[in-house]
């Protein structure tokens, strides 16, 4: 429990840091303009992320349920997902999470080996949250998809129809 309360007097700190290391996972010139600018109306892409990250910085600290896990990591991937990020570069940021707990709480890490156990433990849950994460992705790689294909048939269909061909006499 030592762990828990660290990391809620961190919690600010945790946040901006991981925050800061997911920004950095896009262009130099993108990563200053979503750090800098922090209006929901202005920098959409940064405000979703910066709340799911908040929710599953509460959630690492305080317990969440896998419904709400889902929510929090679906604000940040939906947007990876839609912007062609890989598998690997949307599910990034999930382990920059861990670098920053380690790196907070290195002098407490060195001072306590029983902080240690419950650091492992947590990293535990950040890769769960990792595997949650790369069902989000598919889901919305998936419906991604399911949109273009449907767009392209529309779009056939269309063509079709203005060529005079009855699709209803194939």
């Amino acid at each position: 429990m030592r762990l828990r309360n660290l990391l809620a007097q961190k919690k600010p700190l945790l946040l901006e840091r991981w925050l800061d290391l997911i920004f950095s996972t896009y262009p130099p010139e993108t990563a200053g303009f979503l750090r800098k600018e922090k209006d929901r109306f202005n920098n959409p892409v940064a405000f979703r992320i910066a709340e799911g990250a908040k929710g599953l910085v509460q959630a690492i600290i305080f317990g969440a349920t896998t419904e709400e896990l889902y929510r929090y990591l679906d604000e940040i991937i939906r947007i990876k997902a839609l912007q062609d990020f890989t598998p690997s570069q949307a599910l990034a940021f999930v382990f920059f999470l861990k670098k920053v707990v380690r790196e907070e709480l290195a002098k407490e890490l060195a001072a306590d080996a029983a902080l240690a156990g419950e650091v492992l433990e947590l990293e535990s849950e950040i890769d769960g949250l990792a595997l949650l994460g790369f069902d989000v992705y598919l889901k919305r790689r998936e419906k991604l998809y399911e949109i273009r294909v449907d767009e392209v048939k529309r779009s056939v269909s269309g063509l079709l129809r203005k060529a005079g061909v009855n699709l209803n006499n194939l």
